[in-house]
């Protein structure tokens, strides 16, 4: 729960539902959710963030979200494309991770891919906001029931991703990190972050 001088300003404000109140998914919410992201850098970093996402919860993935800068080299696809194996076994078996086998493995081969699409692209940034133009899809959901797990889009993107060679890209997944980095603005309609996301876009 949300404790001391912030708790009132917590109340004050509505948010989507998904907060929980805790701490770090307000943080979350509040100030990353939904902003359009086109730094390379910070897509991977969601790429790889809702990659070991996958079964789990993102809470899970927030606590330890300082850990992956950590011990991933601050997201750097180009370091972690040319990891080893001996460095492949160490992040398997660091319990401040999320020590599976196959997502360790796709994030080496996500990494060695994301750099690929650079070079085909100019940038990854021309690649994935590609799909839409470069324009925000403003949804208009009031129910967080309404929300979809994934779309025809996302369905679109996580087929093309695959195509290139990417794992842990399902369709799931990638209307996720669509909503991540503010290509689908998905906030409630009347969660105060909706019209402030539809500003930025």
């Amino acid at each position: 729960m949300v404790n001391g001088p912030d708790y009132n300003t917590y109340l004050e404000k509505k948010r989507c539902a998904w907060c929980k109140s805790h701490p770090l998914y307000i943080q979350y919410h509040d100030n990353e959710w939904g902003v359009p992201v086109h730094d390379d850098l910070k897509l991977f970093e969601f790429l790889v963030l809702e990659n070991f996402q996958a079964g789990l919860n993102w809470l899970t993935i927030l606590k330890k979200r300082k850990d992956f800068s950590k011990y991933l080299d601050n997201f750097d696809y180009y370091k972690i494309a040319n990891y080893n194996d001996d460095k492949l076994n160490s992040l398997l078996k660091n319990s401040k991770l999320i020590r599976n086998k196959l997502k360790i493995n796709a994030l080496k081969n996500n990494a060695v891919c994301f750099i690929k699409i650079q070079k085909k692209y100019g940038s990854f940034n021309n690649y994935i906001w590609g799909f839409i133009n470069n324009k925000p899809i403003n949804n208009k959901y009031y129910s967080i029931d309404k929300i979809p797990s994934k779309s025809t889009l996302s369905e679109k993107i996580s087929w093309d991703l695959r195509k290139e060679g990417f794992k842990y890209v399902g369709g799931t997944i990638i209307y996720a990190y669509m909503q991540a980095i503010g290509m689908i603005n998905d906030h409630k309609k009347d969660c105060f972050r909706y019209k402030e996301i539809q500003l930025l876009t």
